[in-house]
């Protein structure tokens, strides 16, 4: 049998013990960056409007200062938002690299 292990796993970052961010609130925030709306972030991802604004508010209430700011004019992401998106994607490059080394040395030789 020629089948290779391979070691998996999804990233989140954490925040007082409770998952925060993931790879889809990170697509969210973004999505929400391109559009200037929550609304039209949330249909780009074929999610519900509720799902979209459940996830912005949890992340606003969980986090210091709000991470989507909302008025009659749109939604923008603030710069912690900003922040947070680019500490993610290190973050889980470095998970990546680390799960593509640990399947490299789970050899049964």
């Amino acid at each position: 049998m020629d089948s290779k292990l391979k070691a998996d796993g999804r990233f989140w970052l954490t925040l007082n013990g409770r998952n925060f961010l993931g790879r889809g609130r990170i697509e969210l925030l973004q999505r929400i960056r391109e559009t200037g709306s929550i609304s039209k972030a949330a249909r780009a991802m074929k999610m519900s409007y509720k799902a979209a604004w459940d996830a912005v508010d949890a992340m606003n209430n969980a986090w210091s200062t709000p991470l989507v700011a909302s008025g009659p004019a749109g939604s923008h992401l603030t710069e912690d938002a900003e922040r947070l998106i680019t500490a993610f994607q290190r973050a889980e490059a470095q998970h990546t690299r680390y799960l593509a080394q640990l399947a490299d040395d789970l050899t049964l030789d």
